[in-house]
């Protein structure tokens, strides 16, 4: 077979550029027979079809081969990869922060992929960065900046959202870091609970892992504004830059929220008290915590939308520190996480577009690109290449939810964490590490029978007298994590997390301890009593292996 017949038979499997009605039928049936393979490996599991065992050895042995394969076998072969894969909208399945995509944001990141638009330039994604800019003047406006004034890009990951903070801000404290380099130490500041993208963006950009400044967080997991302005003072003391400080609005672990105005209020003082020539940047990890702006505006006093007392106690109490948010120069938005978009869909989001001009490269670098056109946010971007996927998917559920539809999923979500608390609270060898919290979020340790739940976890936090019982207890909730995930996997039971730092101890040790993230818009009340059978197994199983022969 010659070349050009190998081109004539692979041009089947290419959209055709002018339409065919017959290519396009076939186009559409192939994407149907895929969800057809896939929906048929749906059951009441709470994952797709068989559990499987993964086999990373034989992957490694896979080589490209000579002859091409139909679209139907690739495709057919593409849907096995997801045999055993758990359904995050399930709502046995209460993994970490893991959502389901909508069916319009599913839509919004599958058309970019049939033409792919390349949002380096509206030059090669024409209407598709229409999306970008609408998505993040809408956003601007709901959580409190100037949609006129404000600017943003869609990037890589909750990451990529730090990493655009932080070096905007290394910019401003160190101006011509991006040309000359660093030359001068700087500093990020952020709370023990933030998330470790802020290790990950010092350690990338050069700054170092030991030039981040980890401030101890209060008993509700938000930054102690005390201590953050002692190490503020201690490093410009010493005449040390700041280049970003790092409020955390929403941890993952424990939905912690930061102090925004009292960390704005220090910045100010500090610009004053020291004379500085330049602002230290604030920049809002709001990866999780962005979506309760749309509580900004709520009436709570006549909650239109009927939310249970204690629902509504603990939303109001979210919006007393999210309506803040305005006051970050700049924050990092995850559609993926509580905005239930597909991966991956993360906005950077500054008060100030003028900022972007501070990591914008020069022009003679790029003689190919931005010959046409008039809007190139390939200049500032770190990536050339940018999809427009995620503002698509983005933009998709922005206008599908409306604020009641997000105010009304995002408190069914808390309202559903909050049974389950009630629920886990209800068995005497079990303790709800967050029982304050706001969020979607619970985080739990088990014990043994003769365990008395009601002091001991006071003890074991504060008193290192009870060190070795700690660790012990740490173990005994991995082994405990360890069945329920061993039954998940067989698609029994809940999908739980574990985390090996909920927070340390007061002599310095980790507390581990199990974690539910609720995110299925399908949970009910009945499915947190489901966590609680099959934490309550894995404990009987735990007991059973603890026996003497």
């Amino acid at each position: 077979m010659s070349y050009l017949d190998i081109v004539s038979e692979l041009q089947t499997a290419f959209p055709q550029p002018v339409s065919d009605r017959l290519h396009d039928s076939y186009f559409v049936f192939s994407f149907m027979r895929a969800l057809d393979q896939l929906d048929a490996m749906k059951s009441v599991k709470p994952l797709l079809g068989q559990p499987i065992e993964l086999d990373y050895d034989s992957a490694r042995q896979r080589r490209m081969e000579d002859a091409p394969h139909s679209v139907e076998e690739v495709s057919e072969e593409l849907v096995g990869y997801l045999s055993g894969m758990f359904i995050w909208g399930h709502p046995r399945s209460q993994i970490n922060v893991g959502p389901s995509p909508t069916i319009p944001s599913v839509i919004g990141g599958l058309l970019p992929s049939i033409y792919n638009p390349n949002l380096c330039s509206d030059e090669s994604a024409r209407g598709v960065v229409m999306a970008e800019l609408e998505s993040v003047a809408m956003t601007a406006d709901l959580v409190g900046y100037d949609p006129q004034r404000a600017g943003g890009l869609f990037t890589f990951g909750g990451t990529g959202t730090t990493l655009y903070g932080a070096k905007i801000g290394l910019e401003k404290a160190c101006p011509g870091t991006m040309t000359h380099g660093i030359r001068e130490p700087a500093h990020l500041l952020c709370s023990t609970q933030a998330h470790y993208a802020c290790q990950t963006v010092a350690g990338w950009m050069g700054l170092g892992h030991q030039n981040v400044v980890h401030v101890p967080s209060d008993p509700e997991n938000a930054i102690r504004p005390c201590l953050l302005e002692t190490h503020c003072r201690a490093l410009l003391d010493r005449g040390v830059k700041i280049a970003v400080i790092v409020a955390t609005m929403g941890t993952t672990d424990a939905f912690g929220l930061d102090d925004l105005q009292t960390i704005y209020d220090l910045r100010e003082q500090l610009i004053s008290d020291y004379d500085l020539d330049y602002r230290p940047h604030i920049h809002a990890d709001a990866v999780i915590g962005w979506a309760w702006a749309v509580f900004n505006d709520y009436d709570f006093e006549t909650n239109p939308l009927a939310f249970p007392p204690r629902t509504i106690r603990s939303l109001a109490g979210t919006r007393r520190r999210i309506k803040h948010l305005h006051l970050a120069d700049s924050m990092g938005i995850d559609f993926h996480k509580t905005g239930f978009a597909p991966y991956v869909s993360s906005l950077f989001l500054c008060k100030d577009a003028g900022d972007l001009k501070l990591i914008t490269r020069d022009e003679e670098t790029t003689p190919y690109l931005f010959q046409s056109g008039k809007y190139h946010p390939g200049k500032y971007t770190l990536e050339t290449t940018r999809s427009g996927s995620g503002p698509m998917a983005a933009l998709a559920n922005l206008r599908l939810f409306g604020k009641d539809g997000l105010r009304s999923l995002l408190g069914h979500l808390v309202s559903m964490a909050e049974s389950l608390r009630e629920h886990l609270d209800s068995h005497p060898a079990i303790h709800v590490l967050n029982g304050k919290n706001f969020g979607p979020v619970t985080l739990f340790r088990v014990y043994p029978d003769d365990v008395d739940t009601f002091s001991f976890p006071d003890r074991e936090q504060s008193d290192a007298r009870h060190r070795e019982q700690l660790l012990q207890y740490n173990d005994y909730n991995r082994r405990v994590f360890e069945l329920i995930q061993d039954e998940a996997l067989q698609g029994r039971g809940v999908v739980l997390s574990l985390t090996d730092c909920y927070r340390e101890t007061d002599y310095g040790e980790p507390i581990v301890a199990l974690k539910s993230y609720i995110m299925s818009p399908f949970s009910t009340e009945w499915y947190a009593g489901q966590v609680l059978e099959s934490v309550l197994r894995a404990r009987e199983l735990v007991a059973q292996d603890c026996q003497p022969e």
